[in-house]
């Protein structure tokens, strides 16, 4: 079926982007298969991350449907948008429906975006996460495609106001190897093979990230181990509760 929704949410995306004037650092986009399914993973540290991973899959021509809380589809001006995109509700009380949706779309040859933190990272460290990328990619038998997202957390994250202003941030994106999820091995194993090499990809992009920041008031969007001012993961689980 043609894709109506889709692609004009995409141009209307990057339309915003340019006029935004993000700067935009993109590697590994050559490891997203052009055919066939995969299990995209990604970290999670803002609120428009789903817009930066869908995009990083453009140069193959790829759309990308997100798993995305079910209250998301609930909302007046959202809902209409992700159903029209084909993306994916997940009640958290009762997700087998949306495994079996996603399980389906991925045996049709699709690419399913999940972000396996569940929620927000607000110490902008790599949460624990959940293992069902990786029975999805087990059982649909298709790699799990790793990324990695840097500076999406200045624009819109929680706790924080929106940045949506002309103020030329950096986006930063590293797209790996796709991960081979061996039916022969288990969930867990290969959900922390995941998470390491997601861990690398995040390292990579901070490291190559353009900009500090401007002063003490500035450095809440860094992690507390690399010397900003963002809650430890402990404080962050406790702002969770």
């Amino acid at each position: 079926m043609a894709e109506l929704v889709y692609p004009p949410v995409i141009g209307a995306a990057r339309s915003l982007f340019k006029a935004l004037d993000l700067r935009f650092d993109i590697q590994g986009t050559e490891h997203v298969p052009q055919r066939g399914g995969a299990v995209l993973v990604s970290n999670h540290i803002g609120y428009l991350d789903f817009v930066f991973c869908g995009l990083a899959a453009r140069p193959a021509k790829r759309l990308v449907r997100f798993m995305a809380k079910e209250s998301v589809f609930r909302h007046k001006v959202s809902g209409p948008l992700m159903r029209a995109m084909k993306h994916i509700p997940v009640d958290r009380a009762a997700g087998t429906g949306a495994y079996k949706h996603a399980l389906s779309a991925l045996r049709s040859g699709e690419i399913i975006g999940v972000f396996p933190e569940a929620t927000i990272s607000q110490s902008f460290t790599l949460k624990n996460f959940k293992s069902g990328a990786a029975r999805l990619a087990q059982e649909a038998g298709v790699p799990v495609l790793p990324m990695a997202l840097w500076g999406t957390q200045r624009l819109w994250t929680k706790g924080h106001k929106r940045d949506l202003g002309r103020n030329h941030i950096p986006i930063t994106m590293r797209v790996g190897e796709p991960i081979t999820a061996d039916p022969s091995e288990s969930p867990d194993c290969i959900t922390e093979r995941v998470r390491g090499r997601v861990q690398e990809l995040l390292e990579s992009a901070q490291r190559a990230y353009p900009v500090r920041p401007k002063g003490p008031e500035d450095t809440w969007w860094i992690p507390a181990h690399l010397g900003g001012t963002a809650p430890t993961p402990a404080e962050a689980g406790a702002l969770g509760r």
